[in-house]
């Protein structure tokens, strides 16, 4: 009663070829296919271009630690040192 038997399958296959014919099932399959081709290529590709180049730039400043407290003469040094 809790499993479906390979008849209930082929007529929900029946069913759905009828509504939708067999070539927007067949261009659907392919595009499911192609996905994951694209899928599994860009999972094996080692060195991303974007990731690479941004693993390589520094920030462009420096954020203190919460609760840090800077004098006005460390800021002065640092914006015009």
């Amino acid at each position: 009663m809790g499993s479906f038997s390979i008849w209930h399958w082929m007529v929900v296959l029946l069913v759905v070829l009828l509504l939708f014919g067999s070539g927007k099932v067949s261009n659907l399959m392919g595009d499911f296919a192609k996905g994951i081709k694209s899928f599994k290529k860009n999972m094996a590709d080692d060195t991303d271009a974007s990731m690479e180049a941004s693993a390589n730039e520094r920030p462009a400043g420096t954020i203190a630690a919460p609760g840090a407290t800077t004098t006005v003469r460390e800021t002065a040094t640092t914006r015009h040192g």
